[in-house]
């Protein structure tokens, strides 16, 4: 989907991004999800959220909001694989740039972009019977106010479902782990373990949790998409942020990071 010439050829590429475990992600184009890319694999996680949050079981033509949709790769994805209508909402990525991004995908006619922000979302209540957000809902959702305005757009008995990047354990009092303070920035505070993402969606009253999770390994596929995602963005600013990414993952191993999948249907 790219003229971008690169070290490798299309099809090396294709190879090594090709997973045991994400059936469905393997048949997009590499070269497509590292081009759109904005941090760990979007399609792969978004697809070890999908049997949790029962997207097979949406109705054609279901509404789904993507929140925080970066490049749209997840909206696509989630048109293509599961036949709903999409509103693609983001506030880092033009509404323009994504039209054009869905339209060359094919799938123009059901993925809607709107350019937004968490805490202003022109939608209203009831409007949706899904909301999906891929690394994302930690730059918003920690607040303990934001799940019930949220949910209030899901029609009674919706689900929300998110994957965010998570950690093994709370850290004690104000400090990181010692191993990982070399690469801390602030934004990591906004990492939980999936119990407290259980205790957090739960205490809010909003929504019956279904799923608080870790998936197995994680660390290990972010750590592979980083080194490809540094070799071959064509983006400079995005290949230092994947090799920054590459050191973060090595100095910690799994001892502390992943990811946590969370779930749960409207009251």
């Amino acid at each position: 989907m790219s003229d971008i010439t690169s070290r490798t050829t299309n099809d090396d590429l294709a190879s090594r991004l090709t997973h045991p475990r994400w059936s469905r992600s393997n048949r997009y184009d590499a070269r497509w999800t590292i081009e759109n890319q904005m941090g760990p694999h979007a399609l792969w996680l978004l697809e070890w959220l999908a049997p949790a949050l029962g997207l097979e079981d949406l109705r054609p033509g279901a509404r789904v909001l993507d929140l925080g949709c970066g490049r749209a790769m997840t909206s696509v994805f989630l048109a293509k694989e599961y036949d709903v209508h999409v509103t693609a909402a983001d506030l880092w990525v033009k509404a323009d740039e994504n039209a054009v991004r869905v339209a060359e995908a094919g799938v123009g006619d059901r993925v809607l972009p709107v350019f937004a922000e968490a805490h202003d979302l022109p939608f209203g209540e009831g409007s949706f019977d899904a909301i999906v957000s891929v690394d994302a809902y930690q730059y918003f959702g920690t607040d303990d106010l934001y799940l019930p305005t949220l949910t209030r757009l899901l029609k009674p008995g919706g689900r929300i479902g998110v994957v965010v990047p998570a950690l093994r354990e709370e850290p004690e009092g104000s400090e990181p782990p010692e191993h990982l303070k070399p690469f801390w920035d602030p934004g990591f505070w906004a990492f939980h373990t999936p119990g407290w993402w259980r205790r957090h969606w739960t205490r809010s009253g909003a929504v019956e949790v279904e799923a608080a999770d870790w998936l197995e390994d994680g660390w290990k596929d972010w750590l592979l998409w980083s080194e490809v995602c540094a070799e071959e963005s064509p983006y400079p600013w995005m290949a230092d942020m994947a090799r920054e990414s590459v050191d973060l993952i090595h100095a910690d191993e799994g001892r502390a990071l992943g990811f946590a999948r969370v779930v749960g249907h409207r009251r």
